[in-house]
């Protein structure tokens, strides 16, 4: 198969469920930044190195349910394909939660605002949270303007996962900075 197919050389894209859409269209920028922010993730994971394979282990399933999430942006609801994607489940997004609650069991007590930073794994965690937050903002611009009156659960549900995740990428970072015995860099007014 060639990576390329000149199907996108006039501005659209085709969407899992086949349609043809605007590079422009919401969706597609929901589902761009999602991609994005599953980018950053894997250059986190790739700056944490072999000596700490769980939380590489935890960002890779972190990863895999980003592309589900992109799988569900890039289709229709009203979609035969609908019914072929995992989607999210209370499990994936009890596993964010579990996974914070856990981390910031090791970490000092947060006593202020945080500059990004520390370690170059912390950094990359604050740059994910800031791009994963931008995506939830996208998801929500892309939602609101289809669907008027109740998002169906299956992104609502993703929209939650997203939330949680910038959570989860935020005491990550503060995590990072203390494997590495980096102290978090407070604000100062």
């Amino acid at each position: 198969m060639k990576i390329y197919t000149g199907t996108g050389d006039r501005g659209k894209t085709s969407l899992f469920s086949g349609q043809r859409v605007s590079k422009a269209n919401a969706r597609i920028e929901a589902y761009g930044d999602m991609d994005e922010l599953n980018s950053i993730i894997g250059a986190l994971s790739a700056n944490l190195g072999p000596p700490h394979s769980d939380p590489v282990e935890e960002l890779q399933q972190i990863q895999t349910d980003l592309f589900a999430i992109g799988a569900l942006l890039a289709t229709t609801p009203d979609s035969p394909a609908m019914d072929t994607i995992a989607g999210i489940g209370d499990e994936h997004i009890e596993f964010l939660e579990k996974s914070i609650d856990r981390m910031e069991q090791a970490l000092p007590e947060l006593k202020g605002f945080i500059l990004p930073g520390g370690d170059p794994t912390a950094a990359w965690a604050h740059v994910a949270r800031t791009v994963c937050r931008r995506t939830e903002r996208r998801i929500v611009g892309f939602l609101d303007a289809s669907f008027k009156l109740q998002t169906p659960d299956p992104y609502q549900r993703a929209l939650i996962y997203i939330n949680r995740l910038s959570d989860y990428l935020f005491v990550f970072a503060r995590y990072c900075n203390h494997l590495f015995e980096t102290p978090d860099k407070l604000w100062e007014k």
